[in-house]
């Protein structure tokens, strides 16, 4: 019985570099790994670390950041992994993404289905789609090529891929206006009035996208908006509303993955939009929503 071949090993060191939610993977271009494998650069790569696997986007080193046999990671997939200097990684290829299929009969224009749009967004939720996957799966989408029930999908999948807030109460309310304009602040406001006046209001807002600074931005020159979903109850309960960074808790945690994609394309497809919007709403508990 032929022996299986062990998957190659490297160890790590830590180079520091911040890819914000991007799985990374730099190995030295004279690596062995890369030679008997044929990796390339841009390749999808699999690095499992003890029991933990992600996948990664192939970097090559031309200098002497590492050393042969070296490899390291991007800051997010380094922090995924539990990654510590020195451990040793299993690289190996990526296996087929099955949901890709799904997002190529988007590209042609065929509807997809709410399994459909599942699968996709937990690859894209679980690291298994690179920044150049989402942008075609986003471009797939843009235009005006989702239907009405596309959309409701693709918001109830986006909700699905994270956590969701049940605040016990039949109304919560949240709010949603344009973006991106100096000055604009009415959620701030909104949020106050709303709370004083015995609503429950538990507001998540997005940093700057399409101007230098967003809602969470400018309400943290007041409070800090960089809350875990722990201290978020504990602000609403206390206040009865509150303003936090979406980007901060696992709620719709694809929504941050695609505007992070949507930002470099400078895109901003209404069905997306809408779904964008709608998921965060709905994971943090709201039943009643203005826009």
């Amino acid at each position: 019985m032929r022996k299986e071949r062990p998957s190659p090993t490297l160890k790590l060191r830590r180079l520091g570099i911040d890819t914000y939610k991007e799985a990374v993977l730099y190995m030295r271009h004279d690596c062995h790994v890369c030679r008997a494998e044929g990796f390339e650069v841009q390749a999808r790569v699999s690095v499992s670390l003890k029991e933990r696997s992600l996948a990664t986007t192939l970097n090559i080193i031309h200098d002497s950041a590492l050393k042969p046999g070296e490899a390291s990671l991007s800051e997010y997939a380094w922090h995924k992994l539990g990654a510590r200097e020195g451990d040793e990684i299993h690289v190996t290829h990526v296996p087929p993404i099955q949901s890709l299929s799904h997002v190529r009969a988007k590209i042609y224009g065929n509807a997809l289905d709410a399994d459909q749009f599942n699968l996709i967004i937990n690859d894209i939720v679980t690291g298994h789609y690179s920044d150049i996957h989402i942008s075609s799966f986003l471009t797939a989408c843009a235009g005006g090529r989702l239907s009405e029930t596309e959309i409701i999908y693709l918001t109830r999948a986006m909700v699905e891929s994270g956590e969701k807030l049940d605040w016990g109460k039949n109304l919560v309310v949240d709010k949603h206006c344009v973006g991106g304009l100096p000055g604009n602040r009415t959620t701030p406001i909104v949020v106050a009035i709303a709370a004083a006046y015995g609503l429950t209001m538990p507001k998540t807002s997005s940093r700057a996208i399409t101007s230098p600074a967003g809602t969470a931005d400018t309400m943290e020159v007041l409070a800090p908006v960089d809350l875990d979903i722990t201290a978020m109850r504990r602000v609403v309960e206390r206040e009865n509303g509150c303003v936090v960074w979406g980007g901060s808790i696992s709620l719709s945690p694809a929504d941050d993955l695609l505007i992070h994609v949507e930002k470099a394309l400078d895109l901003d497809s209404e069905g997306q939009l809408v779904a964008s919007v709608l998921s965060k709403k709905i994971a943090a508990g709201s039943s009643h929503v203005l826009i």
